[in-house]
């Protein structure tokens, strides 16, 4: 007797084979038997006839990390068929936090991308604060990766300048403490502080620490506009002289004098893969992106923390100079207002829900109140304690299409919890491939869609007991 049998479906195994119409035998959580045609029976019986038979979706970059704890069903990953996701991801993880000081500064430096739901920080160390999640009893199965951010905020905070020698070695030391307890690799987000603070020797010791543990740098690049190019090459040789596997988050270009740049980066990394460099990817089916409002501001205006940054911005002074900053090309920086056009940056979502500024673009907000657009940014930021949240129209169907077909990319919803009006890649990134890009477009076949969202990820990640719908599994 089985627990579960699935009749007459067509099996997509998730290796990107053709489906067959097979039966499934599940006992005790685990697949035991795939046959053209079982006769025992299972004490859930399950008609597939006319449906697909798939294994559960991996999302790869989630942002569910808090809301998890607070909502432990989280519907919005349920509901299109995602049942394991990657969290920590961007260097803005939740552990560790060795002190209450850093728990605090990683909390205030979070709110404005995750959110404060009313959940109790228990944890330290890594580790417990996995089991902070088997305690909570979540729905979903997590991985998670262990957060740059949050290790620079352990050992000095939101400091604008490199570490030194001893505060590598306490990085390394909590690094290792995290791979030994479960992190299933490292994130980075080379477009926040205080990730973005790091020297190269810093990224080195990283990523040789996870060669030696065979995990992977997760990395939001540097720049993906002007300086697009660039970014990828510091990361592919950052790969090549660690050796470490490097995965490419949110893969695609933005604003619209870079888009003839997609081909571009496509080689590059492929070139790269074929030199023996260890490269995958991840991409949102969609041409907006989303991140947090304080994205907008130049680097240094978040040296020292959210706290730091808002009282810059009640001075006078140092608000005209963010402005002037704005007029400045800065390298590696991203001027949205240049790159995409305040009129395609939307405020997604504030801590008030005011409905006045929620889903208005910074151009018209800017025309409405007679104010500069990085004015309204700031009185934003300054009025919502940081806690605010944008969409940005950047990037062309026509790349995302490109992106889509490298066998080496993987799906993803990057998604951000909140209230307000969220990018919809939080509810529809699955269904949005399946449907548009498979049934309608034909972009990629469905075999090859399910193997991007199963096996792909789940070898990418070293997820051995998933992915694939075989027996043991």
């Amino acid at each position: 007797m089985y627990d579960v049998v699935i009749r007459h479906g067509l099996v997509i195994d998730g290796t990107g084979s053709p489906g067959k119409h097979w039966d499934v035998g599940i006992k005790d959580g685990k697949i035991v038997a795939v046959a053209t045609r079982i006769t025992d029976k299972g004490s859930q019986e399950i008609d597939a006839a006319g449906l697909v038979v798939a294994p559960g979706f991996i999302d790869t970059h989630s942002h569910s990390d808090l809301m998890l704890l607070a909502n432990p069903s989280l519907e919005e990953k349920i509901r299109q068929g995602v049942t394991t996701e990657i969290l920590g991801q961007d260097g803005l993880g939740l552990a560790p936090i060795p002190s209450a000081e850093a728990a605090n500064m990683l909390r205030e430096h979070l709110a404005g991308l995750l959110g404060r739901p009313d959940i109790e920080w228990t944890w330290r160390t890594f580790g417990e604060y996995l089991k902070a999640y088997q305690k909570k009893g979540i729905v979903l199965n997590v991985g998670t990766l262990v957060s740059h951010g949050a290790l620079r905020i352990a050992v000095f905070g939101m400091e604008d300048r490199p570490s030194t020698a001893a505060e590598l070695a306490t990085m390394k030391s909590l690094l290792v403490e995290a791979l030994e307890a479960g992190a299933m690799g490292l994130s980075t987000g080379l477009i926040y502080p205080p990730c973005n603070f790091a020297a190269r020797e810093e990224m080195v010791m990283l990523g040789e620490t996870l060669a030696d543990y065979s995990r992977a740098l997760v990395v939001h690049v540097r720049n993906e506009a002007d300086n697009l190019l660039e970014a990828q090459q510091e990361m592919i040789s950052l790969a090549e002289e660690t050796n470490m596997h490097l995965h490419i988050s949110h893969l695609k270009t933005i604003g619209k004098k870079n888009w003839h740049k997609i081909d571009d980066s496509l080689a590059l990394i492929e070139k790269a893969k074929e030199n023996g460099v260890c490269i995958t990817a991840d991409q949102y089916p969609y041409i907006a992106g989303s991140t947090s409002l304080s994205a907008c501001l130049p680097h240094w205006a978040m040296d020292g923390g959210p706290k730091a940054m808002l009282a810059r911005l009640t001075d006078e002074n140092m608000r005209q100079k963010i402005k002037e900053a704005f007029k400045t090309p800065v390298p590696n920086w991203q001027n949205r207002g240049e790159t995409e056009g305040w009129e395609n940056v939307v405020v997604a979502s504030v801590r008030s829900d005011d409905p006045a500024v929620v889903g208005r673009s910074i151009a018209e907000l800017s025309q409405a109140q007679n104010k500069h657009p990085v004015d309204v940014i700031m009185d934003i930021l300054l009025r919502e304690e940081n806690q605010a949240t944008m969409v940005c129209f950047q990037n062309s169907e026509e790349n995302v299409k490109k992106v889509m077909q490298k066998p080496w990319v993987m799906v993803c919803t990057d998604g951000i919890l909140g209230g307000g009006k969220p990018h919809p890649r939080l509810y529809g990134s699955f269904p949005r491939v399946l449907g548009k890009y498979v049934r309608e477009e034909k972009v990629i076949s469905l075999e090859e869609a399910i193997r991007k969202m199963t096996a792909l990820p789940a070898a990418a990640f070293g997820l051995r007991d998933r992915g694939i719908i075989k027996e043991g599994l």
